[in-house]
C-alpha cells in the first residue's frame, strides 16, 4: 500500500512540474521574445538562431537517447517543404509584428484565429455552419479586436500590416498545413526536426529578400552594435532556450493530464502572459485596450466550450476542436506557436 501511494505521489509531483514547466513557458515567451527584439533589432537572424538551437537541440538529445526523432531525409523534406514555408512566413510576419507593436496587439490578432478558421472550413471546405453558441463566441472575439484596435493609441499602419499578414499566414498552416503534414507519418520530434531544419536552410534567402543582411554586415564591420553585450546576449539565449523549452513542456503535459486540462491551462496562460507583460514595463495597451482584450479572451474560452460541448456534431466537434488544440499550442510562441503537431514554441505566445 505504501509502495503504491509513493508511486502516486511521485507521479502528481511530475505532472505538476511538467504542467508548471509549460504554464511558465507559454505565458513568458511571448514577452521575453518581445524584449529579445527590442534589444536585438535583427529579426532574421534571430528566427535563425531559434531554428539553430532547437533543431541541434532534437539532434543532440536524439543523440544522447532522451527522445526519438525521425531520420531525416530529402524525400520527406521534399514533401515537407511546402509547409515549412508556411511555418517560416507565419514566424517572420509574427517576429516583425513583436518588432513594430507591443505583446497586447500580438495576444488579440492570435486570438481572431478562430474566427477566420470557421470562416474557411464553412466557405472553402464545406463544413456546417457554426452553433448559434460558437457563432455568439466568434462576435465576442470580434467584438473585443475591433474595440482594442479602435482605442490602440500606438495604431501604426507598419504595425498592423504585418498584424494582417501574420493572421493570413497563422490561419493558412491552421487549416491546409497541419492536415497534409500529418499524412507524412511522422512523430512529434520529427516534425520539430523537419521544421526547424529546413526554415534555417531557408533564412538566407529572407535575409537577401529583406535586406537585414546589409545591416548586420555594416554592424559587423563598424563593431558599432551592442548586440555582444551582456543584456542582447542573455535576451536572445533565453528566448531560444524558451522556444525549445516549451516543445518539451507542451508535448509532456499533453501527455500527462488530460485534453480539458490542457485547454485550461492554455486559457490561464494567455492571462498570465497579460498580467506579466502590464506589470514588467509600459509596452502593453490602454486601460481600455486591456479590457477589450480580456474581452477578446473570454470570446476564446466561450469558442472553446462551445466546440467541444453537446451542440456540435460529432465529426464537426472533433475538427473544430483539433484545430483549436492546435492553435492554443502553435501560438503561444512567438508563442506558444508551434509546439502543436510538431510545431515547436518559438515567436508566439504558436
Amino acid at each position: 500500500m505504501s509502495s503504491i501511494r509513493l508511486d502516486s505521489a511521485k507521479q502528481y509531483y511530475a505532472t505538476s512540474s511538467l504542467v508548471v514547466g509549460y504554464a511558465l513557458c507559454s505565458s513568458l515567451l511571448a514577452v521575453i521574445n518581445k524584449f529579445a527584439i527590442t534589444k536585438f533589432n535583427y529579426p532574421g537572424l534571430l528566427t535563425a538562431l531559434q531554428y539553430l538551437t532547437s533543431a541541434l537541440g532534437v539532434w543532440v538529445l536524439g543523440k544522447l537517447g532522451f527522445l526519438h526523432h525521425d531520420p531525416f531525409t530529402i524525400e520527406t523534406a521534399k514533401k515537407f517543404l511546402p509547409a515549412a514555408i508556411v511555418f517560416y512566413l507565419a514566424i517572420f510576419t509574427n517576429t516583425n509584428l513583436l518588432r513594430h507593436a507591443n505583446v497586447d496587439t500580438f495576444i488579440v490578432f492570435r486570438s481572431l484565429t478562430p474566427l477566420l478558421v470557421a470562416l474557411a472550413d464553412t466557405t472553402f471546405r464545406k463544413q456546417p455552419c457554426p452553433s448559434k453558441l460558437t457563432f455568439l463566441s466568434l462576435v465576442i472575439i470580434l467584438g473585443g479586436a475591433v474595440g482594442y484596435v479602435a482605442t490602440d493609441s500606438a495604431f501604426t499602419l507598419t504595425a498592423y500590416s504585418w498584424a494582417f499578414a501574420y493572421l493570413v499566414t497563422i490561419t493558412s498552416e491552421m487549416v491546409y498545413i497541419k492536415h497534409m503534414v500529418t499524412n507524412l507519418g511522422l512523430n512529434t520530434w520529427g516534425f520539430v526536426l523537419y521544421n526547424n531544419l529546413l526554415s534555417l536552410m531557408m533564412a538566407p534567402v529572407f535575409w537577401f529578400l529583406t535586406g537585414e543582411y546589409v545591416d548586420v554586415f555594416a554592424t559587423l564591420g563598424a563593431n558599432s552594435g551592442d548586440w555582444f553585450d551582456l543584456v542582447p546576449f542573455l535576451a536572445v539565449s533565453l528566448s531560444c532556450v524558451f522556444g525549445l523549452a516549451i516543445s518539451f513542456f507542451g508535448f509532456a503535459a499533453r501527455k500527462a493530464i488530460s485534453a480539458t486540462a490542457f485547454t485550461v491551462t492554455g486559457v490561464v496562460n494567455k492571462f498570465l502572459t497579460v498580467a506579466i507583460n502590464v506589470f514588467i514595463w509600459d509596452k502593453h495597451a490602454s486601460p481600455f485596450g486591456l479590457l477589450c482584450l480580456l474581452f477578446t479572451l473570454a470570446g476564446g474560452i466561450l469558442y472553446q466550450q462551445s466546440v467541444t460541448g453537446a451542440g456540435s456534431a460529432p465529426l464537426q466537434r472533433e475538427s473544430i476542436a483539433s484545430k483549436q488544440t492546435d492553435s492554443e499550442n502553435d501560438g503561444d510562441d512567438f508563442g506558444d506557436e508551434n509546439q502543436g503537431k510538431g510545431m515547436p514554441g518559438k515567436l508566439a505566445s504558436v
